[in-house]
């Protein structure tokens, strides 16, 4: 009977959990719902051929400027962190030893620094780039400081996807004579693509969607880069997002930034997506 009654009790204590999760689950959906509703209602309508100017003015308040700015802040910032973030991520699973204090102290100096503030960031950068590099309120600065931002990210979702390519596809590497280099390019990274993937996702999510650490290093000029390239100051869509809800008087064009934000983040998951299941398909 005393069994009997536990495995009730057990049975009753599982669906209750199950009933909260659906029920977290449902409610995240709804107001992930109802956010993305009320953006689109507020912002299509006042998706106007003015909007995509080349120019930026007080007039049409442009967000081609900004679009193409963060267009370059991602591609930048990511051409930097994305390297550095892999080759961290292989040396630390592959070649240092296991249970090493170096790996424990790099692993713990990485969960830091992805629970910092953008904000600190974005000090940081305005004293090392923007001041003591002399680079000024420029692209160039934002991006540097937006790869350290999104490093610990890339590095440890990285390091998370080759944990859990299996050690038996290393074994039989090995066992084919192949060296260690060739087994983790050949083998293990391509078995590990959907992860990384995932990880460069929410770096650009990240990437696209900040405003703090920008102002502080990008400013807030709404051109396009000129003759100085990346030493150029700029704002990105969200940066631009801000200025305009900021100001009060482009509530309108401010919900149509947003639209386009949305856009533009949902097609990148969409296409990393793709990438992985086509680099997934070429593995098996």
């Amino acid at each position: 009977m005393g069994r009997k009654r536990n495995g009730e009790k057990r049975f009753t204590f599982s669906v209750f959990l199950k009933g909260i999760v659906h029920i977290a689950a449902g409610i995240t959906c709804l107001m992930i719902a109802f956010i993305l509703g009320y953006i689109l209602i507020m912002g299509i309508p006042n998706l106007k051929p003015d909007l995509f100017a080349w120019e930026y003015n007080t007039d049409n308040v442009s967000l081609t400027p900004a679009l193409i700015n963060t267009v370059i802040m991602t591609v930048v910032s990511l051409a930097i962190a994305i390297p550095i973030g892999i080759f961290s991520a292989i040396f630390l699973v592959e070649y240092a030893k296991r249970g090493n204090r170096f790996v424990k102290v790099i692993r713990v100096t990485t969960e830091t620094l992805a629970g910092i503030p953008s904000i600190v960031y974005g000090l940081f950068g305005m004293l090392f780039f923007v001041t003591a590099m002399g680079w000024r309120l420029s692209i160039l600065a934002g991006a540097f400081t937006l790869a350290i931002m999104v490093l610990p990210i890339i590095m440890r979702t990285t390091e998370e996807a080759l944990l859990a390519v299996p050690d038996s596809f290393r074994e039989g590497s090995f066992g084919l004579g192949a060296g260690k280099l060739r087994t983790v390019f050949i083998v293990i990274l391509p078995s590990a693509v959907p992860g990384i993937l995932s990880g460069i996702v929410l770096a650009m999510g990240r990437i696209v969607g900040e405003t703090a650490a920008l102002i502080y290093t990008a400013g807030t000029v709404a051109n396009i880069p000129g003759s100085d390239g990346l030493f150029s100051s700029g704002r990105t869509l969200a940066v631009h997002l801000y200025v305009l809800i900021g100001e009060g008087l482009y509530t309108k064009q401010a919900y149509a930034t947003a639209v386009v934000l949305i856009v533009i983040v949902i097609g990148m998951n969409a296409l990393s997506g793709v990438i992985a299941r086509r680099c997934q398909w070429k593995t098996s």
